[in-house]
C-alpha cells in the first residue's frame, strides 16, 4: 500500500523560504519518478515539479528558478526547496508519483502572506 507523508509547510512572509519533505513507502522509490503538486483555494491541483529516477527535473513555469526538487533514495524521501515565495504560492502541497499513484497523502499547507 502506497503511503505518502508530506511535511514542512507553514506560514511565511513573501520572499522567505520553506523546505518541504515527503516520505514515501509501499513503492520501489529508487525507480519511481516523483513529483510535487499543489492545490490553491478554488483551483485544480497542478504539477509544480517532477524528478525522474535518474535525477532529471522539470518545473512549472510559475516556479522555475525559485523552487528546487531533489530526492534521497536512501531515505525514500523527496524534497521541495522553495525560495522567494510569493502569495500566489499559497496552496496545499502534495507529493506523488510523476504519474500519480492511486492514493494521495494529506498534503502540507503553505501560506505566504504579509
Amino acid at each position: 500500500q502506497v503511503q505518502l507523508v508530506e511535511s514542512g509547510g507553514g506560514l511565511v512572509q513573501p520572499g522567505e523560504s520553506l523546505r518541504l519533505s515527503c516520505a514515501a513507502s509501499g513503492i520501489i522509490f529508487s525507480s519511481s519518478a516523483m513529483a510535487w503538486y499543489r492545490r490553491a483555494p478554488g483551483k485544480q491541483r497542478e504539477l509544480v515539479a517532477g524528478i525522474t529516477s535518474g535525477g532529471s527535473t522539470h518545473y512549472a513555469d510559475s516556479v522555475k528558478g525559485r523552487f528546487t526538487i531533489s530526492r534521497d533514495n536512501a531515505k525514500n524521501t523527496v524534497y521541495l526547496q522553495m525560495n522567494s515565495l510569493k502569495p500566489e504560492d499559497t496552496a496545499v502541497y502534495y507529493c506523488n508519483g510523476w504519474a500519480p499513484f492511486g492514493s494521495w497523502g494529506q498534503g502540507t499547507q503553505v501560506t505566504v502572506s504579509s
